[in-house]
């Protein structure tokens, strides 16, 4: 009976608060002469905190039109935006501003979804040994990360130099299919310093435990504490989640003009591998045995900037600038 009134009550305060709300909006638009869009975009700058509320209002619009404009198609959004335009009986001549802010913001929505389809089919194709094209990415990734030691053959110990955790990487793409591998790459060749540095880092005896000659002497598993090639498949694992769950909106809607695309997530995902290397050396963790306890606290420690609607995790020009971003 307790949980049928409590039932009962939340749906009333629901509907008051739903009909409340709606009955402000109507006052608010004959006091001001502007509509709830309007009043967004004249506002708030350009950035999440403009387009975070377009869309909250869009969705949560009782009218059809302004609801399926979150899903159109890119290539319809400029009639889509002259569509709400006629809609609100705003006239574009005298309101120009507008309809820009509004397409703008549009695009950054619509873009996000299509990024995330795209993201997710690189991640639901595995990795195909019979695939030339898949042998020859991860061929590059090697000739990247280890330009002076050939490969003596396609399955060999020597993967564990860059961090794999066997002879044949292709194991270790099970969970992030093909997106772990492109992500990669592209850190190793648009960022190659600061990749082969993270990578030299790794292979390092822990700093406070053993000396490097008496570490080499004895052969110790006893690096920095991660293999790189794992961790670069961790935190394509956690950008993912980042994006799917809409997290990542924030530093997106900040750093791409119109609609985000591959390229920004990857350059996000160099942001996270450099911050994870920094915040792993700053834990200190015994072993690596403590990664799920540092990665998870690394991830909570993203999702709480990422709440702050004006958060740019990192440039979106070339990853070489990454290390100019202060947090």
């Amino acid at each position: 009976m307790k949980h049928f009134l409590r039932v009962v009550t939340q749906f009333f305060v629901f509907l008051y608060c739903k009909l409340l709300w709606r009955g402000l909006k109507f006052v608010v638009r004959k006091f001001t002469g502007r509509c709830e869009l309007q009043r967004i975009c004249y506002n708030n700058k350009h950035g999440a905190r403009r387009t975070l509320k377009i869309e909250s209002s869009l969705r949560y619009s009782k009218n059809g039109l302004l609801q399926s404009a979150l899903s159109v198609h890119p290539d319809k959004v400029e009639k889509t935006i002259d569509d709400i335009m006629a809609l609100k009986k705003i006239n574009p001549d005298t309101n120009p501003q507008l309809g820009i802010s509004l397409q703008a913001s549009l695009l950054q929505i619509v873009g996000y979804r299509s990024l995330v389809m795209e993201v997710e089919k690189l991640r639901r194709e595995p990795y195909d040994c019979e695939n030339a094209e898949h042998e020859d990415t991860l061929m590059k990734l090697w000739k990247e990360l280890r330009p002076d030691t050939p490969l003596t053959g396609r399955i060999s110990k020597q993967w564990c130099e860059i961090g794999f955790q066997g002879s044949d990487p292709k194991t270790d793409f099970r969970g992030m299919g093909l997106l772990g591998l492109h992500n990669l790459l592209y850190f190793a060749e648009h960022d190659k310093a600061t990749a082969l540095q993270m990578l030299n880092d790794s292979l390092q005896p822990k700093h406070n435990e053993i000396n490097k000659p008496e570490w080499e002497q004895k052969n110790l598993d006893k690096a920095i504490g991660y293999s790189f090639a794992i961790v670069g498949i961790n935190i394509t694992d956690l950008a993912h989640s980042l994006l799917v769950s809409g997290a990542l909106k924030t530093h997106l809607y900040n750093v791409a003009p119109e609609m985000p695309s591959l390229l920004h997530f990857q350059q996000t995902f160099c942001y996270l591998m450099q911050e994870f290397h920094r915040f792993w050396i700053e834990e200190d963790p015994s072993d690596i045995m403590e990664f799920n306890r540092v990665r998870s606290k690394f991830h909570r420690r993203i999702l709480r900037q990422l709440k702050n609607p004006d958060m740019a995790l990192c440039p979106h020009f070339s990853a070489s600038d990454l290390h100019l971003v202060n947090l």
